[in-house]
């Protein structure tokens, strides 16, 4: 796909205008609540308790990801090198 075909009517790209990008966020919202209210119509077939709580592995996944962001910040500074590292004579 070239440069032309991405672009609108205006000449502008459909994602340079706020309330464009204002309707993706309020979409992706909608689709995240309905997919929360769906985990009510069905019946889980659990292992342990609390993975029959309501919304369990939404707030699961969440606090995995979470986790992953912060540890890989603190990760960052174990292996992190100075800036000059490649350019230093050995």
């Amino acid at each position: 796909m070239n440069e032309h075909q991405n672009k609108t009517a205006d000449g502008g790209r459909w994602l340079d205008k706020p309330r464009n990008v204002d309707r993706l966020v309020y979409a992706l919202y909608a689709v995240c609540a309905l997919l929360f209210l769906a985990d009510l119509l069905y019946t889980k077939k659990a292992y342990f308790g609390f993975e029959n709580w309501v919304g369990f592995y939404g707030w699961f996944g969440f606090a995995s990801y979470v986790f992953i962001v912060l540890s890989a910040k603190l990760w960052r500074r174990v292996v992190k090198r100075d800036e000059d590292y490649y350019e230093r004579e050995r």
